[in-house]
């Protein structure tokens, strides 16, 4: 992998980012399980427990994360959010009601973005320039709405192991890619109900699996962007694992350690706006699948 130059003697980069989702994740699946007190006080342990002690491990390794919260969480636990800022870490935007935005239509897209910019910017004064999408998943116009709101960069798109920059036809963002197996939902989530994962796994199998994939993209020069949801990574045991992590990044030499914004602005000052890639389209032609 070549082409990208980090910062200083720097030849990777690693991210911490938290999506404190809270309620509004099972929430967006059916408002019914907002009667389910038990399976909503599983969803508040994040904004009550995990984001504090998230937030004593981060300081106490010096590193600064990105946090992206719902602005139903934001409305919810505005002192959470006051916290995240007071401790000088990033946060993002991550829709209002956590619905992914292919369920939603263009208007509703747009009052989603507009109703969580009004929920941040009531509890912190000012606008986030940063986005991700509620489950990562951009439509093929989200882009452009985001650029029109003023968001300088997105971490929703999964088809790179390094920042770029995307032409979203009414701006440039610097999008920092995201994948799977760096997210702990696929590790640690379980409910009975609804159907959010099976397996619980062991902190050391996690660890293995997020050194391994840091080894090997340090080696080629790439962007790690590890995503934990407070309700689940804000257990004892996994934020002691996510300590590790950052342990093992500076063990290995050579990583920066930063918030997405800051890999973002360094995204934007080493890549010329020319060189944005242009939304990706996927061309279907009529009919090709239809049933025979």
């Amino acid at each position: 992998m070549g082409g990208f130059t980090w910062p200083g003697d720097h030849r990777a980069a690693l991210a911490l980012t938290f999506d404190v989702d809270a309620e509004s994740a099972i929430v967006a699946v059916d408002p019914k399980y907002a009667r389910r007190l038990t399976t909503m006080s599983h969803q508040a342990y994040g904004p009550r427990v995990g984001v504090p002690r998230i937030l004593r491990m981060l300081e106490r390794n010096g590193v600064t994360g990105s946090f992206f919260v719902p602005g139903l969480t934001a409305d919810r636990y505005p002192g959470t959010v006051e916290a995240i800022v007071a401790a000088g870490h990033d946060l993002g935007h991550h829709g209002y009601s956590h619905v992914p935005y292919h369920d939603l239509s263009d208007d509703g897209r747009r009052a989603d973005v507009e109703r969580a910019l009004a929920s941040l910017e009531r509890i912190t004064g000012r606008r986030p320039e940063g986005c991700r999408a509620p489950w990562w998943e951009l439509t093929d116009s989200t882009p452009a709405l985001l650029a029109e709101y003023g968001f300088r960069w997105d971490s929703s798109m999964m088809d790179d192991d390094r920042p770029y920059l995307l032409d979203t036809g009414r701006g440039i963002l610097a999008e920092l890619p995201v994948h799977w197996m760096l997210d702990d939902w696929e590790q640690y989530a379980f409910l009975p109900e609804p159907n959010v994962g099976s397996v619980i796994e062991s902190p050391a199998k996690v660890l293995d699996l997020w050194t391994g994939e840091l080894d090997a993209l340090a080696a080629e020069g790439g962007l790690m962007i590890l995503t934990s949801h407070p309700f689940l990574s804000g257990r004892a045991s996994r934020v002691a694992t996510l300590e590790q992590v950052v342990e093992h990044a500076r063990a290995a030499g050579g990583i920066w350690i930063a918030p997405l914004s800051e890999i973002a602005a360094h995204t934007r000052s080493v890549i010329p706006d020319t060189d944005a890639r242009p939304v990706p389209s996927v061309y279907i032609e009529e009919g090709i699948y239809e049933r025979r």
